[in-house]
């Protein structure tokens, strides 16, 4: 009996050795993350977009609230996983500020379809994910209420008056701190509130400009929230991981029909859109299937 309970525990440990090595090639999987860091990082400042949703269909949402719930737990082997995200959504920011202005002020509507197709392409490895502890009828009915109901509140959110706010440290703060509930919520999109405010062009010349009296309350306001937050809904995944998993995901769907741009015309402005959809959505499901060769959670 002792000899039997010796092995069990002896395979109980190699299990969790195993658990700790990441598998797949090294260098792919810094690339793959970095490369979702940027994106995820374009998708915070975005107008309409949320940096939440895209590192949810990324596969980088979960592990990393894991991690900043229990940030002493492994701590070095965890920065240095999480490092070319951090990296990539630095740059995703500052490098695209002035980009994406430029883009939504001529291009909207193919940039929009751009980012919906990034989307699109990750939501079979998204349902996949989802399901992998079991669902229940009633999850596909959360997944639906979750969409239709983010649906609607995102296009009554569009009919708010704007507000002016003066530009100054506690209101950079708060910036940050929207910024920062728009990645532990996925589908919140703190640009639209910061149009709302009157404080997103300043904000995105700002970054642009690299004027630290913007960007260090920015960063305070983000770090605070995502540190207050994480361990809330680490608790969540823990004890309600398939709930979770379906409302957010019915939230991703429901923000993503809510910013399909209307009134697009002419064969050649459709045609565009359609051409940067698939070839988004080819591109960002290829990245999920690299990614699967590159498993997230491996580390956990």
């Amino acid at each position: 009996m002792n000899s039997d309970k010796e092995l069990m525990n002896k395979t109980d440990k190699t299990i969790e050795t195993q658990a700790d090595q990441p598998t797949g090639n090294p260098v792919i999987g810094w690339i793959v993350r970095f490369l979702k860091g940027i994106l995820a990082g374009i998708g915070a400042i975005t107008p309409g977009l949320s940096g939440g949703v895209l590192l949810v269909v990324f596969g980088i949402y979960e592990p990393l609230v894991r991690w900043l719930a229990n940030i002493r737990n492994k701590f070095v082997q965890h920065l240095r996983y999480f490092l070319p995200v951090g990296i990539g959504g630095v740059i995703g920011v500052i490098a695209f500020s002035a980009v994406i202005d430029y883009a939504f002020e001529n291009f909207a509507a193919q940039f929009t379809w751009l980012f919906i197709g990034f989307i699109a392409g990750t939501i079979p490895s998204l349902l996949k994910t989802a399901g992998k502890e079991g669902r229940k009828q009633w999850h596909w009915a959360l997944l639906a209420l979750a969409a239709v109901g983010t649906f609607f509140l995102m296009r009554w959110m569009e009919t708010i008056r704007t507000v002016e706010m003066q530009p100054n440290f506690l209101a950079w703060v708060l910036s940050g701190a929207l910024t920062g509930l728009g990645l532990v919520v996925p589908g919140l999109s703190p640009s639209n509130f910061l149009i709302y405010l009157g404080l997103y062009q300043p904000m995105a010349n700002g970054i642009k400009n690299l004027e630290l009296g913007v960007i260090i309350p920015l960063v305070l306001g983000v770090v605070l929230v995502i540190f207050l937050f994480a361990k809330l809904v680490n608790w969540l995944f823990k004890k309600h991981y398939t709930f979770m998993y379906h409302l957010i995901i019915g939230v991703v769907l429901g923000s993503t029909a809510a910013i399909i741009p209307s009134g697009v015309s002419g064969w050649g402005t459709i045609l565009v859109c359609a051409i940067l959809f698939i070839v988004a959505a080819a591109a960002s499901f290829g990245l999920a299937k690299l990614d699967e060769k590159n498993p997230h959670e491996s580390l956990f």
